[in-house]
């Protein structure tokens, strides 16, 4: 690609820490990059402990109206490479989006999985495929996140070459110092998210009262509508202890990962589940529903597993097999920290590179950089 394409625009409603590290290793790699944000941090992000992050080399540009992103959408050379977020429902990037398609712009689309539950599901599935079908041939291509997602967005109506298996790629922290977490009695497993009905903590308590298990810590990093019930439920069912921590900030979230045995995201859904990934990447063992858009991920890594959205009886097994595994630490932890680097800001933006060269006919399709599995590694 040739140095004159190499502009990048990302459309986002926040600056978001999902994106930012992408921005951020775009604009090192030599791309000129403009990150549009609506706002720098919505209210509810921030109450569940989101902080604005940091772009790097990128430019941060914020368009709060409809007459903002039209005129920065027109404003962007004819070369830039547009990447927005979803088709639907996002807010002010919409507005982006059909400006920048009106002037025949090079549109890219990032999406996840919708919720398909329920007749409102039906519904709105029904209203992305009517979308898909209008917008398909102004779209250059679609960063599919999630492990069903590619397949979805096909049978929405893209066309499938169009279609690029993607990820949330994060922030490279460094190096862990994995030796110092290692320990050789007890077993902490900890959940990170809003305790609501989606999240499904309760199925997690349920699943370690299975197991009677008094060695078995349980730390919870969060908070929501449903802690009063499920700190009762915890009382009642665990005979392990429970920590409790509320909300904590997010780069203070990846360090807790960093001391526990395993990380548990039972959620029915999950677009895909950030915290998985900050886990994988200081070399902890993750287990999750396949109701999150990361199981293709957890999958791959050949650590925790992936059980059946909703199943307690699967997600017990899935336990039990961790803690035969003993603990996780040296080496082993590791090992699989470096595997995880695939999903890290610098594996995405050579993987984005190389999307946009096969799609402009320069290169083969390339294959998403945590397909190979950590036993590969």
């Amino acid at each position: 690609m040739s140095n004159a394409a190499r502009e990048m625009w990302l459309w986002q409603q926040i600056v978001s820490p999902h994106m930012a590290g992408l921005a951020s290793a775009l604009a090192a790699r030599g791309w000129c990059v403009t990150y549009v944000a609506n706002t720098r941090m919505s209210a509810e992000r921030a109450r569940l402990g989101w902080q604005c992050p940091d772009l790097g080399g990128a430019r941060l540009m914020i368009g709060s109206s409809a007459s903002d992103v039209t005129t920065l959408a027109r404003s962007a050379p004819r070369s830039a490479v547009h990447l927005c977020e979803g088709i639907r429902g996002n807010g002010l990037v919409g507005t982006a989006q059909r400006a920048l398609m009106s002037n025949d712009a090079r549109v890219w689309v990032a999406m996840e999985t919708i919720d398909l539950a329920g007749i409102r599901g039906l519904l709105k599935a029904l209203e992305y495929r009517r979308l898909m079908l209008r917008m398909r041939s102004k779209i250059e291509g679609v960063l599919a996140i999630g492990h069903r997602t590619a397949a979805w967005v096909e049978s929405c109506g893209m066309l499938a070459q169009r279609v690029f298996p993607f990820a949330y790629f994060l922030q490279d922290r460094g190096r862990v110092p994995y030796q110092v977490h290692c320990r050789r009695d007890g077993f902490r497993v900890a959940f990170v998210g809003r305790i609501d009905a989606n999240k499904r903590l309760s199925l997690l308590i349920s699943a370690l009262a299975t197991i009677r298990r008094p060695d078995i810590e349980l730390i919870v990093v969060g908070a929501g509508p449903l802690e009063p019930n499920m700190r009762a439920l915890a009382r009642r069912s665990l005979d392990g202890p429970v920590t409790w921590t509320g909300i904590l900030p997010m780069g203070q979230v990846q360090a807790l990962l960093a001391t526990v045995d395993c990380l548990v995201l039972p959620s029915r859904h999950d677009g895909w589940g950030v915290v998985v990934s900050e886990a994988l990447m200081v070399g902890t063992p993750v287990i999750c529903s396949d109701g999150c858009g990361s199981a293709g991920v957890v999958r791959a890594s050949c650590r925790g597993g992936v059980f059946e959205s909703g199943s307690a009886a699967q997600l017990a097994e899935a336990l039990s097999a961790t803690l035969e595994d003993g603990h996780y630490c040296g080496a082993l932890r590791q090992q699989l920290a470096e595997w995880a680097e695939a999903l890290g800001a610098d594996a995405g933006a050579t993987y984005l590179e190389r999307i946009i060269e096969h799609a402009t006919g320069h290169s083969e399709r390339p294959r998403p950089p945590w397909t190979k599995s950590a036993h590969d590694a």
